[in-house]
């Protein structure tokens, strides 16, 4: 729904020429005479319109429409009613007839008269002389009329060959309760009647709140004697008016320095009596509080009722006769389309209109307890943007933010109004913005001299602020719709980008990245290793480079902050303070002055100029709470002067649960490598043994990552003078638990090798300690033999081959062959009949062992093979043991574009033959 002013003193058409609907308020005096020809017997003082598209939530823009028309006019007493048949009649329109709905408000002396205009004019209505059936309450039309019967003092409809429309008017009642009026000077017989004689009781609380004096016009005016009511709460006999937009209860105007305004007395009969007070704190010469209670009859409120300046914007017109929308009056137009922008333009004109020398704005918080520097002029602003004071604490303006208050003098309530602390100023008035009774926000007006400011003053920002109101809090609740959406989006980015990596520092430089400069200028993030150990400083980021040596210089040297686990930021002010006295004592030495402010700093840290204006500001600090434990701290700062916004510090909030839990994560993972590596790498052999005449190469990739051993082994070991043991093995399965395997399968090898078994014995005895494993026991293929070199430069091997692929043999021609045959695998069955080949390895051959990693190498339905592996060996003729391992494993790798998926091992062993000098 849009605004826009009306420029003429005739009543326009309400229906829009396009498609973009129009609200329009006008106030009209007596050019609105127009109206008698449609059975409008009062003068239209004001009028506004609003046209509403054919959707649902137009039936909500229309009752607010109408809601904040009628306050506006100090009409209260019948928003309710207005609201609800509003709220019919745009329903029966919008949502039952499929039209646009115009509303038009009228204004006059007697009360409020609204019509709402739909384009489907054929629509049966009851007749207003048959009975009212209000029919089922769960139906969901056609209740429209029927409540306007019920509820107006006067409805109709009225037809046009295009629209039909539906008036009802609401007449104010006799007694406007909750409200303040004001009015010229007036002839004697036009004067407010009064009873013979007016009584004032008058009341005296004490600051508890209980009664302490009881006049007698008080006894005549409720019937209760003094001695009855002496010693009670005040609130034990008043009757606080539930009038819309009224949050603030008996007790709590007791407590402010004065109030006025309207309530109910219930008489000693049952009867409650509506009253006018006027309130007065005041202390007697004992320094103690008490307010002073003037009570008459309500219809009697002239008695005590403080004349009001009636809002110029409410009756002022242009030089041309045209009205101007209170408003856009104030704001000017057109108004500001950002939340910046309009509470900056809001205080500025704030300043002007009191003629103030400082004005200022704050924002409730979601939670309304406490309330947010968002605006000022007149003050530092660097230094208070979004400073947080809150609502009910304190003995001052901040006890009262929901009702007007005005501060002769400062100086008399020190940290009254904390936001003017140092600024100079003496005088203050400030008024509460509210939308539909919730508190949303603050606006006060400040002067140097004292007593600047009066009630009148305060009706006159209070009227300003109530028209203001509505538009902020819909830029507010923009701004935080925007501002919610992109912490939703910077908090999904935050845990893709953790949760893809394990290792610590990466995971803490991810967690500074994505603080600075998104939430903070700078951060720095503490561990914590375990219970016992104190924090420890593990990363620094300012948004500036240059500055992270000195942040960081000057963080290392104070004492870090207590790993407290609640959650939720607390403010740390070490940085700051030891920054801005190292600050001090270097501009003072720079100037060649000393003084005793200076020994005070603490030696050695001395951070530059930049550094101390790095951290001058606010300084956060929030727990990294991972499975129970505090693991960290994540430190957020601002440079000079600067604050955190509320809803910044709850997103940091979120990234601090996320962090830790990775930062936890990758701690654990790091431990848990660390151990499994250890573990592993005490099933790897030692060192190869160095042998005369035999040249001996092994590579060796275990699957999986993090992986050193698999379920492939091999080992090169001395059995006996001039004898060496060799095996190659795949235990079935990765990872672990074939590992297992392959730790009692190599240590088993060794010892039974050593006790001068022969190969076959020892391969039998190791199938039974693999069968003796039970259910933890694998299949396990094994290439075992024994070599020793001999004199001539050849090299002798006894080899069994169990299961394992055959191993091949290189000689110098060329020619590829294998040099064993194959035997029954290991851990299958118990009695095994294995026997020993020997073969003789002549100078230049090589014999290639390897596990079926390698022959089994696969791209898609292509396999390497026993053939694959054996030309690629044809091409070795004349290499070393190592060129010939590497060479293989290269081959391998380039078979296939995937990552290995089994383990691999490689055993190469080359006979040169004998050197001549």
């Amino acid at each position: 729904m849009t605004t826009g002013l009306i420029p003429g003193g005739q009543p326009p058409d309400p229906r829009p020429t396009g498609a973009l609907p129009q609200q329009r308020r006008e106030p009209v005096g007596h050019a609105a005479q127009h109206v008698e020809n449609r059975s409008r017997s009062s003068v239209i003082t004001a009028r506004a319109a609003a046209s509403f598209e054919p959707v649902g939530r137009s039936v909500a823009s229309a009752r607010s429409f109408v809601r904040d028309t009628l306050q506006g006019w100090g009409f209260a007493d019948i928003v309710d009613d207005a609201v609800v048949l509003t709220s019919e009649l745009v329903t029966n329109a919008v949502v039952h007839a499929g039209t646009s709905a115009d509303v038009l408000c009228l204004r006059s002396d007697e009360g409020a008269r609204i019509e709402v205009a739909d384009r489907y004019p054929e629509r049966e209505i009851p007749l207003q002389a048959t009975a009212i059936n209000m029919g089922s309450p769960d139906r969901e039309g056609g209740r429209g009329l029927q409540l306007c019967a019920a509820l107006a003092g006067r409805w109709g409809v009225e037809y046009t060959p295009t629209h039909k429309t539906v008036w009802f008017q609401l007449d104010l009642p006799a007694r406007v309760v909750g409200t303040r009026a004001a009015g010229p000077a007036l002839p004697s017989e036009l004067l407010p009647l009064a009873d013979s004689r007016v009584r004032v009781a008058v009341i005296q609380i004490d600051r508890t709140g209980h009664i302490t004096a009881w006049n007698e016009d008080a006894e005549e005016l409720f019937g209760y004697p003094a001695e009855q009511v002496t010693g009670k709460p005040l609130t034990d006999l008043a009757a606080w008016p539930h009038t819309p937009g009224t949050s603030t209860g008996i007790a709590e105007a007791l407590r402010l320095s004065r109030w006025e305004g309207s309530y109910g007395i219930r008489a000693a009969t049952g009867r409650v009596i509506p009253v006018y007070a006027s309130h007065l704190r005041v202390r007697d010469t004992g320094g103690e509080p008490s307010t002073v209670c003037l009570l008459v009859r309500d219809h009697e409120r002239a008695v005590l009722q403080t004349p009001l300046r009636v809002p110029a914007s409410d009756t002022s017109t242009g030089s041309e006769g045209q009205s101007a929308d209170p408003f856009e009056v104030f704001i000017g137009s057109p108004a500001p389309d950002d939340l910046d922008g309009l509470l900056q333009r809001t205080v500025e004109r704030a300043r002007d209109m009191l003629d103030g020398d400082s004005a200022f704005l704050l924002l409730a918080t979601d939670d309304e307890t406490e309330l947010e520097v968002r605006a000022s002029t007149g003050l530092p602003s660097a230094r208070q943007r979004f400073a947080r004071v809150p609502v009910e604490a304190g003995p001052g303006r901040y006890g009262s933010a929901r009702m007007p208050a005005v501060h002769d003098d400062l100086t008399a309530v020190p940290g009254a109004v904390p936001l003017l602390n140092g600024t100079g100023m003496r005088s203050v008035v400030t008024v509460p913005l509210k939308v539909e009774g919730r508190l949303t926000g603050s606006l006060g007006v400040a002067a140097e001299a004292p007593a600047r400011y009066s009630n009148e003053e305060a009706l006159r920002l209070q009227f300003a602020a109530d028209r203001i109101a509505l538009a902020v809090e819909s830029a507010r609740l923009g701004e935080l719709e925007r501002l919610r959406r992109g912490s939703l989006s910077f908090l999904v980015e935050a845990s893709d980008l953790l949760a893809g990596t394990l290792d610590r520092d990466q995971t803490l430089a991810l967690m500074a990245q994505m603080t600075v400069p998104t939430l903070a200028t700078w951060c720095a993030v503490y561990t914590i290793a375990d219970q016992a150990s104190e924090p420890y400083l593990s990363y620094v980021l300012h948004e500036d480079e240059e500055l992270i040596d000195g942040i960081k210089s000057l963080l290392s040297k104070v004492p870090p902050p207590d790993p407290v686990p609640t959650p939720g930021a607390r403010v740390w002010t070490t940085p700051g303070e030891v920054a801005h006295q190292a600050a001090l004592r270097s501009s003072m030495r720079s100037l060649g002055l000393s003084g005793t402010t200076t020994r005070q700093v603490t030696p050695g840290i001395g951070p530059t100029l930049a550094t101390a204006s790095a951290v001058g500001g606010e300084t956060v600090v929030l727990p990294l709470v991972a499975r129970n434990r505090v693991i960290g701290m994540l430190t957020l700062g601002k440079p000079t002067d600067e604050h955190f916004r509320q809803e910044i510090l709850e997103l940091a909030e979120d990234l601090s649960r996320r962090a830790a839990l990775a930062l936890d994560n990758a701690r654990l993972y790091s431990e848990r490598t660390a151990i499994s590596q250890s573990l592993q790498r005490s099933l790897l052999p030692p060192e190869l043994p160095l042998i005369d005449g035999v040249e001996v190469e092994v590579i060796y990739r275990a699957a999986g990552e993090g992986n050193e051993v698999g379920g492939d082994f091999y080992d090169v070991f001395p059995i006996r003078d001039g004898a060496y043991g060799f095996a190659i093995g795949d235990v079935c399965g990765t990872g672990p638990n074939a590992a297992a395997v392959t730790g009692l399968a190599r240590h088993a090898l060794r010892l039974l090798a050593r006790e001068g078994l022969s190969g076959p014995a020892v391969l039998e005895r190791l199938n039974s300690a693999i069968l003796d494993e039970g259910a933890r026991s694998r299949f396990l293929t094994l290439l075992y033999g024994e070599m020793r070199p001999q004199e001539d430069g050849s090299a002798e091997l006894k080899m069994v081959c169990a299961g394992h692929p055959l191993p091949l043999r290189l000689r110098q021609d060329g020619s590829v062959e294998p040099a064993a045959e194959p035997q029954p695998l290991l851990g299958v069955i118990e009695d095994l009949e294995l026997y020993e080949q020997t073969i003789t390895l002549d100078p230049g051959d090589v014999l290639l062992c390897v596990t079926d990693g390698v022959t089994e190498r696969r791209e898609g339905a292509r396999m390497l093979g026993d053939d694959g592996l054996a030309d690629v060996l044809t091409t070795c003729t004349g290499l070393t043991a190592g060129a010939v391992a590497a060479r293989i494993m290269r081959a391998v790798e380039r078979f296939a574009s995937d990552a290995p998926s089994d383990d691999m091992a490689i055993l190469a062993m080359r006979v040169p033959g004998l050197h001549k000098d």
